[in-house]
């Protein structure tokens, strides 16, 4: 049966101003809502199996657990119901507000968060956004960008997007299946390789999509989907 109703998990990374990190990514995992309890209890399961309780994180990847993330990642990909979208931002100290006609920081965030869940989002159905908690200011953007969505689809009802919440990723197996994904992306464009276990699964990755995660993939491939936007110089000199 196909489900009318979508829910989208969301998380970034280096997305603040001034953290000196050159790459900013914005991610989301999402599948139709009557499947949320299956999947979470399937990956609650291989997490059992492999004595990996706790909080999936990418930032806690080792190697003692590869066995489990490489399960994980033929979960994903065998799972038909799964999406993973990613927006990287390179050159991220090139930012130029004043330029960009933008006014903050926080302004550019959540444009990228929209350029991000625009591809995702169909007016066809309806979609509950679950966003990470990162600080306690961010309730009146989330409301900003459940509006600028609506308008962009015409959906002036406000039907399409049912719900944007902020949740602890402790209570989301989805969501820390958003953080791990989009967390490879961000080791491979960060240009790592100190931790060997996750270089072999970002190979095993770029293994099954074909392509390498520094590349922006095709907006018609839904499955596992990259855009690349790299910032250039604006004053001219570059």
């Amino acid at each position: 049966m196909l489900s009318r109703q979508y829910n989208v998990y969301c998380d970034e990374s280096c997305h603040l101003e001034n953290d000196r990190q050159p790459v900013m990514l914005i991610g989301a995992v999402w599948c139709p809502k009557n499947r949320i309890r299956q999947i979470s209890e399937e990956i609650r399961h291989l997490k059992i199996k492999h004595n990996a309780r706790g909080e999936l994180k990418w930032i806690k990847v080792s190697k003692s657990k590869v066995d489990f993330y490489f399960e994980l990642l033929e979960y994903f990909f065998q799972n038909t119901y799964l999406h993973h979208r990613c927006l990287v931002v390179k050159n991220k100290e090139k930012l130029d507000h004043d330029s960009f006609n933008q006014g903050s920081h926080d302004t550019f965030y959540y444009k990228m968060f929209f350029s991000m869940l625009n591809q995702i989002l169909d007016p066809i159905y309806q979609y509950n956004l679950y966003l990470d908690i990162k600080d306690t200011r961010s309730k009146y953007k989330i409301e900003q960008l459940k509006e600028v969505l609506c308008n962009n689809r015409y959906d002036f009802k406000r039907e399409m997007i049912v719900r944007v919440q902020h949740i602890r990723s402790h209570e989301s197996e989805l969501l820390q299946l958003t953080d791990f994904l989009t967390g490879a992306i961000g080791y491979r464009n960060r240009n790592l390789s100190d931790n060997k276990t996750k270089t072999k699964l970002i190979d095993f990755i770029e293994d099954k999509i074909a392509q390498p995660l520094t590349n922006s993939t095709s907006l018609v491939w839904r499955k596992f989907n990259i855009f690349i936007l790299t910032l250039r110089d604006t004053t001219g000199d570059d």
